[in-house]
This record gives structure tokens, sequence and C-alpha cells, in this order.
């Protein structure tokens, strides 16, 4: 995910956004553990896309005041 793609979003998609992000690192942490991820780069992708999304919901608050 981009931040061009992020800043486009609206409140309610980013807060959206947010709630499928934790639920795919949930996932991948429960694949992980079990020795069933392909992939653990993936789980750094996530997290990183997580703080995208979070500092846009951040900077729209500090905008709205």
């Amino acid at each position: 995910m981009k931040a061009t793609e992020v800043r486009k979003m609206s409140a309610e998609e980013l807060s959206a956004k947010l709630l499928d992000l934790k639920k795919d690192l949930f996932q991948l942490r429960l694949q992980h553990a079990t020795n069933q991820l392909d992939n653990p780069i993936r789980i750094a992708e996530v997290k990183k896309d997580i703080a995208r999304v979070k500092t846009m919901i951040r900077e729209q608050q500090l905008a709205g005041r």
C-alpha cells in the first residue's frame, strides 16, 4: 500500500482498513507460530501499512482541530 493511496481515503475508510490490517496481522502471526507462513516478510509489510494508516488518521484529527 502506498502513502498516496492512504491519503485519498476518508476517515471511515481508514478505520475500516485499520481493522482489516489488524486482522491480517493476527492471522499472519498465527500462521508464523504454527510454521505455516510462506512469506515472513509479509508481517513487516502489514505492520508498516498499519503505521501509515494510523499516521493518516492522526493527521486528519489534527487538521480537524
